[in-house]
């Protein structure tokens, strides 16, 4: 036999041999991994599930009838950001936060109009994140809810239950809409009513929309109705709300860039001035009133503006 021919069958051999036992060594590999992914998966539903389990029904079937005091109306707020945190522990942060930049600021300045005014600014700090995290969360959210009531009008029309079509968007959804609908089908297993539970529903998201399908279902349930026609329709128009808000963000693009650069020059133009001639840059501060008065313009510039950019429609 020739030795080029040899060499060929050797090396052939020896590369479907490493071929075979690396797609074998992947199968395993895949099998293992898809294993792990489903045992995460149902320790992290149980875990969802005992936190339904552990809320207080009867509170959350008479939402409705409690009246809140201003403590307890930030819960919601909370709630809608999707932070594992509660009222108080955010309390306790912003009184901390106050703290430390009203002792850092008066040691630094010797001023008690600065302190209070850095003690001020450090304890909306938190609450500022909350607002952010919930504004996130609700876009997210917003993104999810066309496809999400197309399947649930495609389960429906399938035979299946509310309930089921309920679970399958549980299932097949990524978070946070997942994380929504799994704790409204699990609160109507242990006994919650169905309008409660989607009443809840409502009231943990804020959104909109989802007030809208919560009383769609509730008057189909009372009234009779297509239901996955309209759910056909609302996805139509959420979709078309959400396309709607992406082109009026792109036509006031300029508008809130500009916005962005005239409320940046002045810090901005305080720090470099600080950095070249800071004796001349420390005078300012001996004036506070005068600086509480720019900051307040500033502050209602910018409301004005966010308000002439944002609206709804």
């Amino acid at each position: 036999m020739e030795p080029w021919l040899v060499n060929t069958l050797a090396f052939l051999a020896a590369f479907f041999t490493v071929f075979a036992a690396n797609a074998v060594l992947l199968d395993l590999s895949s099998k293992e991994r898809r294993r792990l992914n489903q045992e995460l998966r149902e320790q992290l539903q149980q875990q969802r599930r005992e936190r339904v389990r552990s809320q207080d029904l009867s509170e959350v079937a008479n939402t409705e009838d409690t009246k809140y005091t201003f403590w307890q109306s930030l819960r919601p707020l909370i709630e809608q950001s999707g932070l594992d945190a509660s009222v108080g522990r955010l309390l306790l942060l912003s009184l901390g936060l106050a703290v430390v930049a009203g002792a850092l600021c008066g040691g630094l300045t010797w001023s008690l109009l600065w302190s209070a005014m850095a003690a001020l600014a450090a304890t909306a700090l938190p609450w500022f994140y909350v607002l952010y995290a919930r504004h996130q969360r609700l876009e997210r959210l917003l993104a999810q809810l066309p496809d999400a009531f197309e399947l649930m009008s495609r389960v429906l029309r399938a035979g299946q239950t509310m309930s089921q079509a309920m679970q399958l968007v549980a299932n097949e959804f990524s978070p946070p809409l997942s994380l929504e609908f799994f704790h409204c089908h699990e609160q109507m297993n242990l006994g919650l009513s169905p309008e409660a539970a989607l009443q809840d529903l409502a009231r943990r998201t804020g959104l909109l929309e989802i007030k809208i399908f919560a009383v769609a279902v509730l008057v189909q349930r009372q009234t009779g109705g297509n239901l996955s026609e309209l759910f056909d329709k609302m996805s139509t128009v959420v979709r078309e709300r959400f396309r709607i808000r992406g082109m009026i963000k792109s036509l006031t693009a300029q508008g809130r860039m500009q916005a962005a650069i005239l409320l940046s020059l002045p810090p901005a133009m305080f720090v470099l001035l600080m950095l070249i001639k800071p004796d001349y840059e420390l005078t300012l501060l001996e004036y506070p009133l005068l600086v509480v008065t720019a900051l307040g313009m500033m502050g209602v510039g910018a409301l004005w503006v966010n308000r002439i950019v944002h609206f709804d429609f």
